[in-house]
This record gives C-alpha cells, structure tokens and sequence, in this order.
C-alpha cells in the first residue's frame, strides 16, 4: 500500500495539474470507487459538476481538495488503497483497463482519471470542518499529522509515544499518534534507529524516541526525493511514472541478504498478518521477549 511519501507525490502532482480548475462533467464507471458516497454515484457527481478544486492537502495517506463554486465547507477527498491511482491524461490517450472515475475540466485540458485494478480506494466529497482553512474533511480529523507536516509536535509525539503501552513498530503504524508511517517505512526507521520492531514503547528512553522520529523523517525524506517506493506497476505518480526508493532499502524485502551495517543477514518476521525486515544483530530481541 502506498505510504506517505508515495502519498506526497501524487499531492504535489494534483497541485501542479488540477488545483484551480473547474469541474465540467464527471463519470463513475464503477459505483465501489464511490462507495463511502452515502447517496451514491449520482450525488457524487452532482457535488463536484461546475466546482472548483482547491489547493491539493494530505494527512497522512488520505489526499483532498477543497471545493468552491457551489456553497463552501465540503472537499473531494480520496484513498489509494492498494492499488488507486490518480492519473493525469490528455483526453485523447484510451481509457486505462481498470479506470474508475474520469473528471473533465471546463478548459478542455487533461482530466483526472482514478485507477484502481483492485478497487479498495475510492473517491468521496465530504464535509470539511468547519472553519478550517485546509478544508480537512470531518472523518479524518482524528488522524495525527505525520513527521513531514510543519505543524507535527516532535516533543508531544516523544511524550505520547514513551506513554503508550504497545510496541514500537505498533505505535509508529498507529495513525491517531503518528500518520503516514507504514510497514515499509517503519521497517527502516527502526533499522537506522537499531531498535527491534517488538520492543515495549515504555522502555525507550526520551533520545532513542527522538532519534527514531528523526529517521523515519529522513527515510521518507529521501524517498519522497525520488519519488517513493514501487515494488510493481500499481504504484506511480499522476504522470505514470515509478519511483525508486526500493533500491535503497536497507531492511524491507531484503530476507537474507547482508545487513548494509554489520553483514549479518536479514530476516523477515511474520507480524500482524505483515512482515517484518530486521537484522538479528543490530535490532536485538527485547530480553523480556527473547523467549517468545
């Protein structure tokens, strides 16, 4: 599933691309890439003909643009799920086999297509908060801003997490404390940070908490530079195009290769019906835990 710096890019190309233009017609071609419409396809549509999108935000994994034009407060907001994409096409280039919903703009220029072969994203226009200037639609509003928002409290995150009592791996995929971390990311991070993925949150000190925000900052930091991580074909940004952060893993996917560390070799955990990368020798079991 994409995380968030695959997230940010598809962001910034809907900032580039769509921001400001004006809805001239819209077609859902399959009704679950509208499901979390409560009217339905009909009412999705009629919400967003002849509105203007705003500028494109993200919390977390969750993408939205406000909309102007027909009364205020309500955003287009969506959710790649899987295997979603938002793509930017010229109207001449042939419908993608899996394409969901197709806006067209009053300007005749390149639409916004959603793609999703497996179709566990979707696309709704839903109420915003009141009052907020972002337009962050009320059902996110619980979701915590993730590490690459200017406004994310590094001290309030420190405290939250040495407070909670779970895990860490737990913790950073806990989007009500830290948003946008997945499994692909918080695997690196606790690599950088030589910490393994069960280790009780409580028993981590102020600077090792501190020092494992600061790499899944940078991790996804250098991810996002290349255009995030695509294991497959399902995963591009609105231009179609792969990003490469997977050639510089250092622990996701690589199950026995050498640790780019200490050249022990990776191992790979099954967690929470996941998978966990992490180096035997660096990322030591939690001693209350070794016998499990």
């Amino acid at each position: 599933m994409p995380e968030l710096p695959e997230v940010e890019v598809v962001r910034r190309g809907l900032a580039n691309w769509v921001a400001g233009r004006t809805v001239a017609d819209v077609q859902v071609l399959h009704p679950r890439a509208v499901r979390r419409q409560p009217a339905g396809a009909a009412d999705f549509a009629a919400r967003l003909t002849g509105t203007t999108l705003g500028a494109a935000q993200r919390r977390g994994k969750y993408l939205w643009l406000p909309l102007a034009g027909t009364g205020t407060g309500f955003s287009l907001i969506g959710h790649l799920g899987m295997s979603g994409q938002l793509l930017v096409q010229d109207p001449s280039v042939p419908d993608e086999t899996h394409l969901r919903v197709r806006l067209c703009f009053t300007d005749g220029g390149r639409e916004l297509r959603f793609v999703d072969q497996r179709t566990f994203g979707g696309l709704a226009v839903e109420e915003a908060e009141e009052g907020d200037p972002e337009g962050t639609p009320v059902s996110i509003a619980h979701i915590a801003r993730d590490p690459l928002d200017p406004r994310f409290d590094d001290d309030a995150f420190t405290a939250a997490l040495r407070a909670r009592r779970t895990t860490v791996k737990r913790a950073l995929l806990d989007q009500t404390l830290i948003s946008g971390v997945g499994n692909i990311y918080a695997d690196e991070a606790l690599w950088r940070s030589k910490l393994h993925y069960d280790r009780p949150t409580a028993t981590l000190t102020r600077p090792q908490a501190a020092v494992l925000l600061a790499n899944a900052r940078d991790v996804m930091t250098a991810a996002l530079a290349v255009g995030g991580t695509s294991f497959d074909s399902l995963y591009v940004n609105v231009n179609g195009e792969s990003g490469y952060f997977s050639r510089d893993l250092d622990a996701y996917g690589r199950e026995h290769e050498p640790c780019r560390r200490c050249g022990t070799a990776i191992r790979r955990a099954a967690w929470m019906n996941r998978s966990s990368y992490y180096c035997p020798r660096c990322q030591r079991v939690p001693r209350e835990r070794s016998g499990g």
